[in-house]
């Protein structure tokens, strides 16, 4: 008797897992559940289509749904969200976008890629601010891309200094912007060594671009036109890219009675299953032990091996005789690798 299996969410790690059951299982069914209009774009390519070095949309979208259907044999549904989980009878409310309509789909197995948000913590001005932007999904890229084209800004602020910080201040100062980052921490790109990051320090320089680090932002003023740093500075900003992290997609799962970590990551064991047997849960959302110093941890930057993991315990012979299976070390790599240029 074939199984079903529902994946909630169809970007990155959802699609990954959604094709890697199908390679596993022939006979199984696989419904993915995604609320956006769009699955498996490349998520590190969408700075690269804001600054013209990648000239097509198009190329932003790895798999169409119609591709991805055709190939794998998948039941995906787009504008498709997610209320609820039934545990009990193993079963989801899944709410149509388009006209509002609910319905329930069970499940024998089910997979949680809910990925993650952007941060906007309580900063005076921030719900004002005309300019400001987040980078997660192709209609934030579609936004950018319109205020770029349209708007023409002269200068740009943008807030953290991690990898989404620094690769839209890359491309936006490619497109002639006048950029300056503003960093709380005293380095940029947080996982590398202090001597490590002074190489990007100086390189960041050496282009011409404005680094403030150990400063955070106070306040927007001026409908974000004007970004007060605690330090008393400010920095005038015709456009404001803020990138100063996200944080996990954790409502469906905390109401449905998961294990939540304390970093608001779903909690996962060695082949991402959560506190429910019948329930796993990969990328941003969840939260797992560290490869090699056995921490609990949220996954940077979840690549392919997590989500074998996931799919390989639901349908592999070895899970279902209990036969242990071997496991690659977590991926860390992106899901695109697109042509860089200096800053």
């Amino acid at each position: 008797m074939s199984r079903k299996i529902i994946v909630v969410g169809g970007v990155a790690g959802g699609a990954t897992v959604a094709a890697r059951l199908r390679r596993l299982d022939e006979n199984a069914t696989i419904v993915v559940l995604e609320r956006g209009d769009y699955i498996s774009f490349a998520n590190c390519g969408l700075p690269y289509y804001i600054g013209g070095v990648i000239k097509n949309r198009e190329s932003l979208i790895v798999q169409s749904v119609e591709e991805m259907t055709s190939k794998f044999n998948l039941d995906i549904r787009t504008g498709h969200d997610v209320q609820a989980i039934d545990r009990t009878n193993r079963k989801v409310v899944v709410r149509r976008l388009a006209d509002g309509g609910t319905y329930e789909e069970t499940y024998d197995k089910l997979v949680l890629s809910t990925g993650a948000a952007p941060v906007f913590p309580p900063i005076p001005g921030i719900r004002e601010a005309k300019n400001l932007f987040t980078l997660r999904t192709i209609p934030d890229t579609d936004a950018i891309h319109d205020f770029v084209t349209l708007r023409h800004p002269v200068t740009a602020a943008v807030i953290g200094g991690g990898f989404i910080g620094l690769e839209m201040a890359e491309n936006i100062h490619g497109l002639g912007i006048g950029v300056t980052i503003v960093e709380m921490a005293d380095q940029v790109m947080a996982p590398i060594d202090f001597e490590m990051a002074s190489i990007v320090h100086r390189h960041i320089a050496d282009q011409g671009v404005r680094l403030i680090l150990k400063d955070g932002v106070k306040a927007f003023e001026a409908e974000g036109r004007r970004v007060v740093l605690t330090s008393g500075r400010s920095v005038e900003a015709d456009l404001v890219i803020f990138a100063v992290g996200v944080r996990p997609e954790n409502q469906l799962a905390k109401a449905a009675g998961l294990a939540i970590g304390a970093r608001g990551g779903i909690v996962t064991d060695e082949r991402m299953r959560t506190s429910d047997p019948d329930v796993y849960a990969v990328g941003d959302a969840a939260e797992i032990s560290d490869y090699v110093s056995g921490a609990r941890t949220m996954i940077a930057l979840a690549g392919p091996a997590t989500n074998r993991h996931a799919s390989s315990p639901t349908t592999s012979a070895a899970s279902r005789t209990g036969m242990p299976e071997r496991r690659a070390p977590p991926s860390r790599r992106c899901s695109t690798s697109p042509s860089l240029r200096p800053v």
